[in-house]
C-alpha cells in the first residue's frame, strides 16, 4: 500500500522513533483500535477521547506505525514507529489525497439532502459493469470518512464511487479537493441541515460546493425541477445535466409500472429500452437517472445500466423490505428523515397495493437538524399524509406531538397514537397490538430515533 518512508515525505512529518526501515509497508490505515491489524498505519483522531491514549493497544493489535500530533501531552509508547505531525486530522486528509493521485482511479462524488447512499449504490452497480469499482461503506461521508474510503480502495481500483456529506457549510469543499471528482451529482435539495444552514438556499449553496474540485472538463448532474441550483450554476465552466420526469430535462424518466419491491419505466436518451431497479418508489427512479447519466458519460453500453440497475443491492435501511413476528412486511425507511424524504415516501406507501383484510401503517418519528422550522416542518407533515389511504397513524418522538395535535384537529377518523422517546416500550407494545399478519407499515425518522432498533425488536419475536 504504503512505505512508512512514503508516508512521512507526504505528511512532511517527522519520524521521531523509528522501529523498523522506511521501506516497512502499511497495509492499512485506521483510526479505530478494534480494526487495527498486523500491519496496520494507527490514526490517533480526537473525539469525546484522545486517539493518542489508545496508541498502546493499537501497538498490541499489530500495528507498525502511528501518527502523532506535535505537542501531545500523551507519554509516546515504545515498539512502533512515531510518525509527528502538526494535524492528525488534516494528515489523514493529506494521505487520502495522495492516495487518490497514486491509484489514480476515476473518481465520482454525489452529494445531496436525500438519496445520496442510494444513487452511491446504483452508481456503483452500475459501473462496475466495466470498472473495477470501490464505494464509501456505510455512510462514511465526511472529513474523516471519505479519506478513510480512500485509504481504504484496492490498489487495482479503477473506479472510486464517494459519497460526500455535510452538515454545515464549508463541509463539502475540503472533501471535493481531496477526491477531485471528475463526475459529480446532486441528487435532491431537501431540508436536511436546515438548523445550521439557515434555509434551503443555504443548503443548495453547501451542496455546490462538491464543484470546488471537479475536473475542469468534467461532468455535473443535477434534479431539473430545482431552482435553487439555476443561478449556480449559470458560470460553471463544466457541462451540467439535468434529470427528472417532467419530460423537459435533458436524461428524464417515465413510470412504466411500479409496485411493492420495484418500478419498471423508460428513460428519453434510450427510447425503445425499459428499465427496472428492484426497490420501491418512483422518487428512486431519479436516483437511477443519475447512475444512468454516470454510464453513458462512461461509455457503457445500454445492457450494462441496465443489468447495473437489475442486480442493485441497497445498502441496509434504505427502503428495506422485512417480515414483523406476524408475517406483516415492513417497509424499513429509517435511517434518516427530513420533510421532503418523509412526503415521497409516505407518497409512495400510500399507493402500495395492500391485502384486502390488511391496513396500512405509518410509524413516523422525530425529523433532526431542522432548528427553528423544527415544530413547523413537522406539523407541516399534515398535508403529507392520505387519510384514504393510510389506516393508522403512530407517532414517535417530542416534535412528532406538534403533528399530532393538527391531526387530532383535522376532519379524520385514522386511529392516531402518539408517544414521545420515553415512551419506546410502550410503543412496541402498541404496535404488536396494532399490527396484523396482512398489514403493510411504513417506519420512517431520524437515525437518532433508533426505528431500526424497534424494527429489529419486531421482527424477532
Amino acid at each position: 500500500m504504503l512505505t512508512i518512508g512514503e508516508i512521512v515525505e507526504v505528511l512532511s512529518g517527522k519520524l521521531i522513533a523509528d522501529h523498523g526501515e522506511d521501506d516497512v509497508v502499511v497495509e492499512s490505515v485506521e483510526f479505530d483500535t478494534r480494526k487495527v491489524v498486523s500491519g496496520s498505519l494507527f490514526v490517533p483522531l480526537k473525539g469525546v477521547r484522545d486517539g493518542h491514549e489508545f496508541v498502546p493497544q493499537a501497538i498490541e493489535n499489530g500495528a507498525v506505525a502511528t501518527l502523532w500530533e506535535a505537542g501531545n501531552a500523551n507519554i509516546q509508547p515504545e515498539g512502533i514507529a512515531i510518525i509527528e505531525v502538526a494535524d492528525v486530522l488534516q494528515s489523514l486528509q493529506d494521505l487520502a489525497y495522495y492516495f487518490v493521485q497514486k491509484i489514480e482511479p476515476r473518481v465520482v462524488g454525489v452529494t445531496g439532502s436525500n438519496g445520496k447512499t442510494t444513487t452511491k449504490d446504483m452508481l456503483d452497480s452500475v459501473l462496475s459493469q466495466s470498472f473495477k469499482t470501490y464505494k464509501t461503506q456505510g455512510n462514511y461521508n465526511n472529513d474523516i470518512g471519505l479519506p478513510y474510503t480512500i485509504l481504504h480502495m484496492p490498489i487495482d481500483t479503477e473506479l472510486l464511487v464517494l459519497e460526500m456529506g455535510m452538515n454545515h457549510k464549508d463541509e463539502i469543499r475540503p472533501l471535493s479537493l481531496i477526491a477531485e471528482p471528475e463526475l459529480a451529482a446532486i441528487t435532491i435539495i431537501g431540508e436536511s441541515h436546515i438548523e445550521y444552514l439557515g434555509s434551503r438556499q443555504g443548503i443548495a449553496e453547501a451542496k455546490m460546493e462538491i464543484v470546488v474540485g471537479l475536473a475542469a472538463d468534467g461532468e455535473l448532474i443535477i434534479p431539473g425541477n430545482e431552482p435553487l441550483l439555476e443561478p449556480l450554476v449559470e458560470d460553471l465552466a463544466q457541462q451540467v445535466v439535468r434529470f427528472g420526469q417532467q419530460g423537459n430535462e435533458d436524461i428524464s424518466a417515465t413510470i412504466v409500472e411500479s409496485s411493492k419491491h420495484s418500478v419498471t419505466f423508460t428513460v428519453s436518451v434510450f427510447p425503445g429500452e425499459t428499465f427496472m431497479i428492484p426497490i420501491v418508489g418512483d422518487y428512486n427512479v431519479n436516483n437511477a437517472l443519475i447512475a444512468i447519466q454516470a454510464g453513458r458519460y462512461f461509455e457503457l453500453s445500454v445492457d450494462q445500466i441496465k443489468i447495473g440497475l437489475a442486480n442493485l443491492n441497497l445498502t441496509q435501511s434504505r427502503a428495506e423490505w422485512v417480515k414483523a413476528w406476524n408475517g406483516a412486511e415492513i417497509l424499513n425507511d429509517a435511517y434518516n428523515a427530513n420533510p421532503t424524504a418523509m412526503s415521497l415516501v409516505l407518497e409512495t406507501f400510500s399507493q402500495i397495493d395492500v391485502n384486502e383484510d390488511g391496513k396500512r401503517i405509518a410509524i413516523l418519528a422525530d425529523m433532526g437538524e431542522l432548528g427553528e422550522q423544527s415544530q413547523e416542518m413537522h406539523e407541516s407533515m399534515l398535508e403529507a399524509i392520505d387519510f384514504d389511504a393510510i389506516h393508522h397513524i403512530v407517532l414517535y418522538g417530542e416534535w412528532m406531538g406538534y403533528l399530532a395535535d393538527k391531526i387530532v384537529t383535522a376532519d379524520t377518523l385514522v386511529p392516531l397514537d402518539y408517544f414521545n422517546k420515553e415512551e419506546r416500550s410502550e410503543l412496541v407494545a402498541r404496535l404488536e397490538e396494532i399490527i396484523a399478519p396482512n398489514d403493510l407499515v411504513l417506519f420512517k425518522g431520524s437515525n437518532s430515533m433508533q426505528l431500526s432498533e424497534i424494527i429489529k425488536e419486531i421482527s424477532e419475536k
